[in-house]
């Protein structure tokens, strides 16, 4: 039997703004079961990224339930939701947030570090990742040496360096040229399968989204499986 990793039910999302409100996620249900590759797809402002900000605790449900792994998102307190996302969650953003002075190597280390892993161990297991993303001869390199491909593979490196069981990857190749984008989308779901970890990736680009094993679309504020 498959076990859910994420299971949404009833979820709503509404913005209000001086008076005015905007439902962007009506009454949306999706579920993702442990090991899936799940795309997540859908017009530009159909509510992709807030769905995955909501997954991912930085940003609250306006009703609805959110488990994942089998605590509700919502009734997490602040010291409870950042531990979630620094142990149980990896994050892969549009832009890489990679710090400008730092080397690929303490980038992808700090966040290991920072969770009270040793230095030793955490730099072994950064330079580990590094090599898995093809990048060990990089490693000294700060950012505004690499490429925007290269910052991306070492993002992809540094969410992957405190073991989470889920990843997050929110439009991880819109800053890309075409064949940039299909490297990080190719070692995002071979990293995913070789580390064991269940990915949940939104994206537009349709060669990247048919990677997926499970597929979701997301119109008029709801979430439709997509097959075949």
């Amino acid at each position: 039997m498959s076990e859910n990793i994420v299971r949404i039910e009833g979820l709503e999302k509404t913005f209000v703004s001086v008076g005015e409100s905007l439902s962007i996620l009506k009454g949306l249900d999706l579920s993702v079961d442990r090991g899936d590759k799940c795309v997540i797809v859908g017009k530009s402002g159909s509510g992709k990224s807030t769905l995955l900000n909501i997954i991912g605790g930085l940003q609250d449900a306006t009703a609805g339930s959110v488990l994942v792994g089998g605590s509700d998102v919502s009734k997490m307190g602040d010291a409870r939701r950042t531990a979630y996302r620094q142990k149980f969650l990896g994050l892969v953003f549009q832009f890489h947030y990679l710090l400008k002075d730092f080397t690929a190597l303490e980038n992808v280390f700090l966040p290991a570090y920072m969770a009270g892993v040793s230095k030793k161990d955490a730099m072994s297991r950064a330079s580990s990742l590094l090599d898995d993303v093809g990048l060990s001869d990089r490693a000294g390199h700060f950012p505004s040496q690499l490429s925007g491909g290269e910052r991306q593979r070492v993002a992809v490196a540094r969410s992957l360096i405190n073991d989470p069981e889920l990843i997050l990857a929110d439009e991880p190749t819109g800053n890309l040229d075409p064949a940039n984008a299909a490297l990080i989308g190719d070692l995002l779901f071979s990293m995913a399968d070789s580390h064991h970890k269940t990915l949940i990736l939104v994206t537009h680009d349709m060669n990247i989204a048919s990677k997926g094993n499970k597929r979701y679309v997301i119109e008029d504020g709801r979430a439709r499986e997509l097959v075949g």
